[in-house]
């Protein structure tokens, strides 16, 4: 059960929207206590077993461009902006977590990343786990336990430690109480209207990574679900009864692509829940616990409904229930530039959402704000037919 609310709503936002900042210090405060640190690109990887090792797992995955000018005098210019700025950010010394990250996890997702890996492996100690790309194939599944065993050896090399199968199963436990209460935050808008508008909502799923220590992160969340709902109960209705439900799909959002869904609320519209792995793909589901450690995170990860997998059930049957659960009256994907996957499987999004006969919309950006006026043109319009 859950202590009584302390602080007021603003402030909790305040909070979440700030602590990929504010974790610098506690991030060098956990350093300078002897904690290792591995950061990590993508959601593929098991996180789990870095907390078993009594590490510090945090994401790298840059979201402005302020680095791009540096790291295009390396990289070509047409690639994906998550790859650029991730690379320009490392090459320029200007992201702390990567300055503490005593070692990075890549993952073999995209052919621009895996390239880049080897680019940054040149100043960085870089680990890749190999990720196959299917989900169906008993080889597939054998192949990723085993990069997932693979993992762990590599851990315990690297840090000299020793990680078991109760670690790691309290390691799950952890990570499953994390996602059970982000799920508890993006649910709450199934209600109609939602109790917080999208942007708030995508402010904690994406500054909740940047909490390190577990306990305070569980009690804030459980704080932030809390006041939620009791501000509801009371009649705060922060988001009109008229604004038009929308689910958010494709490439991660966070920073500056905070955009589009600024973007959307300003023109009438409330982003409800995003699909994409900053969001319900996350956290969506357990791992579970009774099951064998090693067996179980291969079957959870492997799952996850990415764009680089081929076929890919698994994101339209999890687009499918949160079309069912949130009743959107439309679907907007964000595609990164140069995200080749997320780009061709537009087509099959589109044809999926037509066979739902919900309207669905497609915008291609980067991390400029320079198609700010554009974007808000195109989904104003988008909304305005709903």
């Amino acid at each position: 059960m859950s202590e009584p609310a302390t602080r007021a709503l603003p402030e909790i936002f305040e909070s979440f929207s700030d602590a990929r900042k504010q974790g610098f210090m506690v991030m060098k405060n956990l350093k300078e206590q002897g904690k290792g640190v591995v950061g990590t690109f993508c959601s593929y990887v098991p996180v789990e077993l870095i907390i078993a090792a009594g590490l510090i797992p945090v994401g790298l995955c840059s979201t402005s461009d302020e680095t791009i000018p540096e790291a295009e005098k390396i990289l070509p210019r047409n690639l994906c902006p998550l790859i650029k700025a991730s690379y320009g950010f490392a090459l320029s010394d200007k992201c702390p977590y990567m300055y503490f990250s005593d070692m990075v996890v890549g993952e073999t997702t995209c052919d621009g990343k895996i390239k880049m890996y080897e680019l940054l492996g040149k100043f960085k100690d870089v680990y890749v786990m190999e990720l196959p790309r299917t989900q169906h194939k008993e080889a597939a599944r054998r192949f990723w336990l085993g990069e997932i065993k693979s993992f762990k050896e590599k851990l315990e090399q690297k840090f000299g430690v020793t990680i078991t199968d109760d670690t790691i199963r309290a390691a799950i436990k952890e990570r499953n109480r994390e996602r059970a209460l982000l799920k508890q935050v993006y649910e709450l808008s199934a209600l109609q209207p939602p109790p917080i508008p999208g942007l708030r909502q995508l402010q904690i799923l994406y500054g909740a990574q940047f909490k390190f220590v577990h306990e305070e992160k569980v009690r804030e969340l459980e704080e932030t679900v809390a006041l939620i709902k009791e501000e509801y109960r009371a009649g705060n209705r922060p988001v009109s009864e008229t604004a038009k439900r929308i689910i958010i799909t494709g490439c991660p959002i966070g920073g500056v692509t905070e955009k589009v869904a600024r973007i959307i609320e300003e023109s009438g519209g409330v982003v409800t829940v995003y699909e994409n792995c900053t969001g319900a793909k996350q956290f969506d589901r357990q791992v579970d616990e009774s099951a064998d450690p090693y067996e179980a995170l291969c079957e959870y990860y492997l799952a996850i409904g990415c764009s680089v997998m081929t076929p890919n059930p698994n994101r339209f049957e999890l687009l499918a229930r949160l079309c069912a659960q949130f009743a959107p009256q439309g679907v907007i994907e964000m595609v990164l530039q140069s995200c080749h996957t997320y780009a061709v499987e537009t087509q099959t999004v589109r044809e999926f959402l037509k066979s739902k006969n919900m309207p669905f919309f497609s915008l291609e950006t980067d991390y400029s704000t320079g198609d700010t006026e554009q974007l808000r043109t195109r989904i104003a319009a988008f909304i305005e037919m709903l």
